[in-house]
């Protein structure tokens, strides 16, 4: 009996060891977003040989000298297509994302692609995103379980906000929405595949 249960053991441990170097998961984090102090944990499951579902969030809660504020926190599912095979190589992606944030007191940012990021500086906005883009991507194999990744997403973004004078004391002075067209993600993503 002893034995029997040993190898019942033993094959369903292999069979377990089996689906996992068959690589079916990852967890990954964005390196860009690490650098802005945004925290970002991301999953992704391989749905195929040649499609993964992934999805991150990222949270910010940060609020830095001199009261600037930089806080948001979004979700993003993400669905890829892999040219050759799951989680190695060239990647086509369509993903969503919705969030809140309360960004302002940051000075030295440029206008692009239509929004006046300059503003930040004497106001403050706080508010709702929701948006879906596609991307390319392409994946490094380091080894056996580290992949590096690299993406980049155009897309549309929606945003709904209060808007606030000067990024401290708060005197909401309107509320109004905006429309973005352009790049919606940029990546850079440290991967570890189980």
């Amino acid at each position: 009996m002893r034995k029997s249960l040993l190898l019942l053991f033993v094959l369903c441990a292999v069979g377990f060891v089996n689906r996992l170097s068959a690589q079916e998961w990852a967890v990954k984090t964005n390196l860009l977003y690490d650098a802005t102090t945004s925290m970002n944990l991301g999953v992704e499951k391989a749905l195929g040989e040649k499609w993964t579902l992934g999805l991150s969030g990222n949270w910010n809660p940060w609020q830095f000298s001199d009261n600037k504020k930089w806080k948001h926190w979004f979700v993003q599912p993400e669905v890829r297509y892999w040219t050759c095979h799951k989680f190695g190589g060239h990647f086509l992606a369509a993903n969503l994302w919705g969030g809140q944030y309360n960004v302002g007191g940051i000075s030295g940012l440029p206008d692009f692609l239509g929004t006046n990021f300059s503003q930040l500086a004497d106001h403050r906005y706080e508010g709702w995103f929701i948006g879906a883009g596609v991307g390319y991507g392409y994946a490094w194999m380091l080894g056996k379980h580290w992949n590096l990744e690299a993406e980049l997403t155009v897309g549309y973004a929606y945003t709904d906000y209060d808007k606030f004078f000067c990024p401290k004391c708060g005197e909401k002075i309107g509320r109004d929405s905006h429309h973005y067209f352009g790049p919606t993600k940029a990546a850079i993503n440290l991967v570890y595949l189980f």
